[in-house]
């Protein structure tokens, strides 16, 4: 009997064509239209259809994500299904696919895929990612793996992949830590299991979350706006190491001492955060005003994440810890 795999579709490049009469590409395409022109996938797994939502993942929001996220769980929770694949818009992917794993209480695998091109596209890559897919959530070896994003032949970890170019097919890379596996032809190949993970179960989303991204001379009203306005949390994309003008320690430190958890992340794009520097906003000016460093978590997910400990009602000092636990 072969595998349960649920197919769990969102919209994105992967269901999108154009529309003559509107002038431009729009997600239309429902599962059963993605699956007609992969008809190979019956000899993978058995798939089950369910059609969440037709929408392109940059109109999505926090709470669609925490949606979706809850239903993974749900469907994972069958004794029937062997695991999940989530179609999905590149543009949001390693966000979505991030809270996922966050929240995800199963050891079946959770998958998500998309495309770069449309669905009508001559070249769209959508049926092989989509086929790669099936084959990772059909596979055994998969346990364990958390939510990870199968893209061009690589399985990723939804925790350290980032979408790196607007339309190669070969977007979605693991620049810290490498790719977890590859599928090759119909084997599914795993070379190593993260470990930065950690599950949590929360009843609601805390969305006040804002992530400030630093530019040369950057005014930081954003941040003082931030911080009047008693956000829950924010995360600051610093330079480099973790560094920023002097007048961002003056609001860290005033943040902190309301309560506020500001997080240190850098806007690199690979690389880890340390308090090293002085100078008046260097990274260990800011550690001192209260700012946590994050090693190398990305600031979207550095906000996801935060947004899930807030939820989970822990302590600014409590976050601190986690933090050093799961972004090192």
């Amino acid at each position: 009997m072969k595998p349960k795999v649920v197919l769990l579709a969102t919209g994105g490049t992967i269901a999108s064509r154009y529309d003559p009469a509107l002038g431009r590409t729009v997600a239309s395409q429902r599962a059963e239209d993605l699956l007609e022109a992969l008809p190979q996938v019956g000899e993978v797994a058995e798939i089950e259809i369910e059609n969440f939502a037709t929408i392109p993942s940059f109109d999505m929001s926090v709470q669609f994500a925490y949606r979706l996220a809850r239903r993974v769980n749900e469907v994972l929770s069958r004794a029937d299904v062997a695991g999940l694949v989530v179609t999905h818009g590149t543009d949001t992917m390693e966000e979505t696919s991030y809270l996922a794993d966050l929240l995800l209480a199963s050891e079946k695998p959770a998958v998500f895929t998309g495309a770069q091109r449309a669905h009508d596209d001559p070249q769209s890559d959508g049926p092989f990612n989509l086929l790669n897919a099936v084959r990772v959530a059909a596979a055994p070896t998969a346990r364990g793996l958390g939510a990870v994003i199968c893209f061009n032949g690589t399985i990723h970890a939804a925790r350290d992949v980032t979408k790196l170019h607007a339309s190669a097919v070969e977007t979605f890379q693991s620049l810290e830590h490498g790719a977890l596996g590859e599928v090759d032809g119909d084997k599914v190949i795993i070379h190593r299991r993260p470990t930065l993970r950690r599950q949590f179960r929360v009843d609601r989303l805390e969305e006040r979350v804002e992530l400030i991204r630093l530019t040369l001379g950057i005014d930081l009203t954003a941040m003082e706006s931030a911080v009047d306005r008693d956000v829950a949390g924010i995360v600051i994309e610093a330079f480099g190491r973790g560094n920023a003008p002097t007048r961002l320690s003056e609001l860290v430190r005033r943040a902190s001492d309301l309560g506020i958890p500001v997080l240190i992340t850098s806007r690199c794009a690979a690389g880890r955060v340390q308090p090293i520097y002085g100078g008046g906003g260097g990274g260990r000016d800011l550690a001192d005003a209260g700012g946590i460093f994050v090693g190398d978590l990305k600031g979207p997910k550095a906000r996801l994440l935060l947004m899930v400990l807030l939820s989970s009602a822990e302590t600014k000092a409590r976050i601190a810890e986690m933090m050093a636990a799961l972004a090192p």
